[in-house]
């Protein structure tokens, strides 16, 4: 495993600010994404799956990384905690008249964060089983 890799998943400082980070990167999403027009003209770059993806996989990475716990619990916390922040975005998002809730985008979001857990979580094991 590379030395970077190693120090996002194992350095303790790194970890730290993880948890933090996805909190701010979730409360953009959801300031952001309710923003009137907002939406629609950042749909013109990438389609919503595609975004949902992206975001979801970096939330449920940096949960992840920012967890304590065996890999399998980190993976666990990172996943539930991704489908909480995707469940909560598209209640909020059903408030707004010129957005929507979409059980859809909560699969992408949910299906994102299984991804990317279950990545870290075989580097993580590949890392820990390396030290030992």
């Amino acid at each position: 495993m590379s030395a970077a890799l190693s120090a996002l998943l194992l350095n303790p400082t790194v970890r730290r600010l993880c948890l933090p980070a996805a909190v701010a990167m979730y409360l953009l999403i959801i300031t952001t994404g309710n923003i009137p027009g907002a939406r629609a003209d950042i749909g013109q770059v990438a389609p919503g799956p595609v975004l949902h993806s992206i975001a979801y996989a970096v939330l449920a990475a940096l949960w992840f990384v920012g967890s304590d716990g065996s890999p399998a619990a980190r993976a666990a916390r990172a996943v539930l905690a991704v489908a909480a922040m995707g469940a909560l975005d598209e209640i909020i998002q059903s408030f707004f008249p010129w957005r929507g809730a979409s059980a859809a985008d909560w699969l992408v979001d949910c299906t994102a964060a299984i991804v990317a857990s279950a990545l870290l979580y075989a580097l993580l094991r590949t890392a820990v089983l390396a030290k030992r």
